[in-house]
């Protein structure tokens, strides 16, 4: 059986004992939640924060080390990655904006873990923003300083690249310890059938079947927000710098999109995607094979709208009032967390982890929109590729002009 079945079977049981314990069994609940759904819940979260910063502080550096090689960086690389960052920075804008619309955490309380209380409020953005460049990278990676660790991470990955040859052998071993981490990610994955089970039993047993509704309002925003950052980021871009129309570009990657759908995974779906974009779409492959690829690594347009309604859903769950310096850091963060964010199933809730701790969130709060992570999960690497795809589409057609130019003034 594969895992999206196992997970979903552990939501369903876990939902249909959490309704039964709530309505019927209360004094059951509180014993069985003390020695089964608390201490399987609480494992499952210590491992996601046990993995987090290695797979960032890897991911990233292997990335970067990628990007910042001086073979492709150049025209067509500041294209690529400035459209990679612009998209996702306003993929999370629109999931921030239609969370505030639709409110999905209202309606609903959750006490806040007395060990993720804040009392000192939050620092401002400009603080935040001076405080990126770590003193120390050790005492970041070990104090969890999330930021720190992205800026150190892409520094050491930049310094990799200008090396060259010479920083093969760190090259080497940061790319090994790249593949022990996802590999790691795919251990603690194999355990979210059992923690989805406990999980949804301990949400829903605690807060009762008004959470149902909540989890629902979630997911129709989430949803939405995909939707309309493809129907208009990505129609946009095509139709005014492609000249391309959006009805037949999204009907010729609905093949590329079912497999994303299916497998949940942007690396998976890597061969077809740039088998659309240079039979279909007539994207040179000397593009499609620099920009796809990359893309896969950084452009999680999908990811960062779910860490963005994900962030405000869970912040309305525990009634913490969230400014606009704070949905700022959201927006900023969530765009640097994607560039981390590894091509396969289930990264993109581990990374949601540094989104709410910037900005002082519960890490408990992971607990429920887990649940539901793996139907959405789906949906969002649907949007990931066609984001990747888009881009190269885009990228090919400027440097399709700038060709003629080139040719008519010779």
């Amino acid at each position: 059986m594969s895992l999206t079945k196992k997970i979903l079977i552990g939501i369903l049981l876990g939902l249909i004992v959490g309704v039964i314990l709530n309505l019927y069994f209360p004094s059951a609940f509180v014993v069985l939640n003390q020695y089964l759904f608390d201490p399987v819940s609480n494992l499952f979260i210590k491992a996601i924060k046990m993995v987090v910063v290695p797979l960032v502080f890897f991911s990233l550096v292997s990335g970067a080390a990628g990007i910042a090689d001086p073979k492709k960086l150049g025209r067509i690389g500041g294209k690529t990655i400035i459209l990679y960052i612009l998209t996702t920075a306003i993929a999370i804008t629109f999931a921030i904006i239609l969370a505030n619309i639709i409110q999905p955490g209202t309606g609903v309380t959750i006490d806040q873990p007395a060990e993720e209380v804040k009392v000192d409020k939050p620092p401002s953005m400009i603080d935040t923003l001076v405080n990126i460049v770590p003193e120390n990278p050790v005492k970041a990676m070990a104090e969890s300083e999330m930021l720190q660790i992205i800026f150190f991470a892409l520094l050491f990955g930049i310094g990799i690249a200008l090396l060259g040859d010479k920083a093969n052998r760190i090259k080497e071993v940061i790319e090994q310890g790249n593949e022990v981490t996802l590999k790691l990610v795919t251990f603690v994955m194999a355990t979210a059938p059992y923690a989805a089970f406990a999980l949804m039993a301990r949400a829903i047993g605690e807060s009762g079947i008004e959470l149902i509704g909540s989890m629902a309002a979630y997911m129709i925003t989430l949803l939405l927000a995909l939707l309309l950052h493809m129907g208009i980021t990505y129609s946009t871009l095509l139709a005014v710098f492609a000249k391309m129309n959006p009805v037949f570009f999204f009907k010729r990657m609905m093949r590329a999109m079912e497999v994303a759908f299916t497998t949940s995974s942007s690396a998976a779906t890597l061969p077809v995607t740039m088998d659309v974009a240079e039979n279909d779409f007539k994207v040179p492959k000397s593009i499609s094979s620099f920009v796809l690829p990359l893309g896969a690594t950084i452009n999680m347009d999908g990811t960062a709208i779910m860490q963005g309604v994900a962030a405000i859903f869970i912040a309305q769950l525990y009634g913490i009032p969230l400014g606009i310096d704070d949905q700022l850091m959201i927006i900023l963060t969530a765009t640097l967390a994607s560039i981390g964010t590894a091509a396969v199933p289930g990264a993109g809730m581990i990374m949601l982890t540094l989104v709410l701790q910037s900005v002082g969130l519960p890490v408990e709060g992971i607990a429920i929109v887990l649940g539901v992570d793996r139907l959405l999960d789906m949906s969002r690497t649907a949007t990931n590729i066609t984001g990747d795809a888009c881009v190269a589409v885009v990228v090919a057609k400027g440097e399709e002009k700038r060709q003629q130019k080139e040719g008519s003034a010779a």
